[in-house]
C-alpha cells in the first residue's frame, strides 16, 4: 500500500479526533505501562506489554527510572530494518551490572487477556493486544489445555520494540532495546518483544543511519508516563470498536491473499 493510499484510507475510516477520552472508539493508555522517550529527532511513546514479557518490561522500566538510558545513542540504524540503542558504552553487547534475562520469546495466552483476533490463517490466530501485533495457536484449543491457554508471541511489525541480546546464548538480554523500521517477522520467537511505538513512528524513520552513524542521534530522556509531572494524554484506538473493524476490513480487502497482520497499524493520538 502506498503512503498516499494509506492516507486516503485513514481519512475514510478514522472518526474525528474525540473531544474526550470517553469516546468508545478510543482508549486511554495505561500510564504505568507507557514509556516516553525524547530523542534528538522528536518524541516516541511506547505501549509496553508486561503480559507478553514481564521480566523484560520490568528491566526497561527500572533502567528508565534510574536514568541508565538517558543520553545513550542509536548506535546501529539500518533503514528498512532496525534501530538499536540502550547499550551502556554505545556499542553492541554493552551491559549493566544487572543479571542477564531469560528469553521471553513466547507467552501463554488466555481468553481473559484482552486481545482482538483479526484473521485466522490455518491453525493460527493473528491480531492485536492493544497496539502490539501478535500470533497465537488457534485459541479454540484453549479448552483442551490444562491451563486453558495457548502459545502466543509478539510479531515484529513496523514500530515493534524488542529486547536485544547477543547472538549466543539466548539468555543474554540485559539492557539493549531495538525498534523495527519495517516488518521483519523472521525475528518472531527469536527475540523478546516488549511493546509497540504508538506515537513517533515518523521519528524513528528520521534517525541518522549507519553502523555506527557518522552523527548518531540519542535518547535524551526516558520516562514512565505515570512518573511525569505533566504527562501527555494519549489515546489508542479500541481494537474492539467498529472504527477499527472498518479499518481492518478495508486493508484486508485491498491486500487480498497477501494480507498480513503487519499491514494494519492501530491508530493513536495525543489529545491537545
Amino acid at each position: 500500500m502506498t503512503l498516499l493510499k494509506m492516507a486516503i484510507l485513514m481519512a475514510l475510516v478514522l472518526p474525528a479526533l474525540p473531544a474526550q477520552a470517553s469516546d468508545p472508539d478510543w482508549l486511554t493508555v495505561n500510564p504505568d505501562n507507557t514509556l516516553v522517550i525524547d530523542t534528538d529527532k522528536g518524541r516516541l511513546i511506547i505501549e509496553l506489554h508486561p503480559e507478553v514479557a514481564p521480566k523484560a518490561v520490568e528491566r526497561i522500566k527500572l533502567l528508565a527510572r534510574r536514568g541508565t538510558y538517558d543520553g545513550l545513542l542509536f548506535h546501529r540504524v539500518i533503514p528498512g530494518f532496525v534501530a538499536q540503542t540502550g547499550d551502556p558504552g554505545n556499542v553492541d553487547g554493552g551491559k549493566t551490572e544487572l543479571p542477564n534475562l531469560k528469553p521471553e520469546f513466547r507467552f501463554r495466552l488466555k481468553a481473559d487477556v484482552p486481545h482482538t483476533v483479526v484473521a485466522r490463517p490455518g491453525g493460527l490466530d493473528v491480531g492485536f493486544m492493544g497496539a502490539l501485533p501478535y500470533v497465537s495457536v488457534d485459541e479454540k484449543r484453549m479448552g483442551a489445555n490444562p491451563d486453558q491457554a495457548v502459545h502466543a508471541w509478539g510479531s515484529y511489525c513496523n514500530n515493534t520494540m524488542g529486547m536485544g541480546r547477543d547472538d549466543t546464548p539466548l539468555d543474554s538480554a540485559n539492557a539493549e532495546i531495538f525498534f523495527m523500521l519495517a516488518p521483519t517477522q523472521r525475528l518472531d520467537r527469536d527475540y523478546t518483544p516488549v511493546g509497540q511505538v504508538i506515537i513517533g513512528g515518523d521519528v524513528l524513520q528520521k534517525l541518522a543511519p549507519g553502523e555506527p552513524p557518522a552523527k548518531p542521534d540519542s535518547m535524551l530522556n526516558l520516562q514512565i508516563m505515570a512518573d511525569m509531572k505533566t504527562p501527555p494524554q494519549v489515546l489508542v484506538m479500541n481494537t474492539k470498536s467498529a472504527a477499527f473493524k472498518a479499518l481492518t476490513d478495508r486493508v484486508r480487502a485491498e491486500k487480498g491473499a497477501d494480507f498480513s497482520i503487519c499491514d494494519v497499524t492501530v491508530p493513536a493520538r495525543v489529545m491537545p
